[in-house]
């Protein structure tokens, strides 16, 4: 489906595509024709001389009236890094503006995969509208869980709960964070050097028991123990019939404070990793014994726990709560 611009909307849009303001990047007559085909326009016409926010309004006001989706290309074109080659002043000036913009017509700029994409938001002017809560996610998934698999798992849970929000699916959302904490503390509590007695089997412990573990082995703090109560509890909602005993349903603000708890957690996780990892075994050189060829250590090697666990179908994060 098209997206339909206010008239305002896209009068400002020209603005922004003619950059006559600094630092906006200012593009002359036959520059503007060349950012449309590079939005993906068809057909676009050669710059005729006339004043150059009015051609380029009567364009967009044009495609628009004819029913396609340029006005919304050219759009993302503004908002695309590839636009802006050694130019980061300009892009971020350009963003910043172009969200002012289009948060009045109830819109702003995600990303997806790296790609700008347009985005349905409550209207109102730009302080008012709340974005995605950024209590600073100071690491990357692999600085908290070092086998490439389950961070790659891990990571697309966290790229999809940022989708869920954009898109206004709360619930999805903060499923999909809880799946994320019990998945990194789970594999804390796996990999882990621990002084402290697991409550019961691993494959029987749910998110409430791994946040209980983690706290007592101090890989996260007394705030995130707290708060991800609030996360499990949210996440249980999974199951209809929970929610509909409480009588709640996740809301935006609901997911503003859930979001916080997630990044508190993996921040404390990774600053605790090096303190808990495992002692590393001194190098093995293997000495081939004399006419055999035989790793005469071979005997002597023993299998780490995450080997052990790799090996053995079944084990892993799976239990409830």
């Amino acid at each position: 489906m098209n997206e339909i611009f206010d008239d305002s909307t896209l009068t400002e849009i020209a603005h922004l595509i003619c950059g006559d303001e600094t630092p906006l990047v200012y593009r002359k007559g036959h520059e503007i024709a060349a950012f449309f085909r590079r939005a993906g326009w068809d057909d676009v016409p050669e710059y005729d001389g006339t004043a150059r926010h009015k051609w380029a309004r009567e364009l967009l006001l044009e495609r628009q009236a004819d029913g396609t989706d340029d006005a919304g290309r050219a759009i993302l074109r503004l908002a695309n890094r590839l636009e802006y080659y050694n130019q980061q002043r300009e892009y971020h000036a350009t963003l910043k503006r172009l969200s002012e913009v289009l948060v009045l017509d109830g819109r702003r700029i995600g990303e997806d995969g790296g790609q700008p994409l347009l985005v349905r938001c409550e209207a109102g002017f730009q302080d008012e509208v709340r974005q995605l809560p950024r209590v600073e996610l100071k690491v990357s998934v692999t600085d908290v869980v070092s086998d490439p698999d389950l961070a790659t798992a891990v990571q697309l849970r966290l790229d999809e709960a940022r989708t869920c929000y954009e898109h206004g699916a709360y619930t999805s959302a903060i499923i999909m964070l809880g799946s994320l904490l019990e998945g990194v503390l789970a594999f804390a509590a796996q990999v882990r050097v621990s002084d402290v007695r697991m409550p019961k089997p691993l494959r029987s412990m749910g998110l409430n028991d791994f946040v209980d573990f983690a706290y007592k082995n101090k890989w996260i703090e007394h705030d995130a123990k707290l708060a991800s109560e609030l996360v499990r509890h949210y996440r249980n909602l999974v199951h209809p019939l929970a929610e509909k005993r409480t009588g709640h349903s996740p809301n935006r603000d609901t997911l503003d404070m859930c979001w916080p708890v997630v990044n508190a957690t993996l921040n404390d996780l990774a600053a605790t990793a090096t303190a808990a990892a495992p002692p590393v075994p001194p190098s093995v050189h293997p000495t081939a014994e004399r006419g055999r060829g035989r790793n005469l250590n071979a005997s002597t090697q023993r299998p780490t726990p995450a080997s052990v666990a790799h090996r053995r179908p079944g084990v892993g994060p799976m239990a409830g709560t």
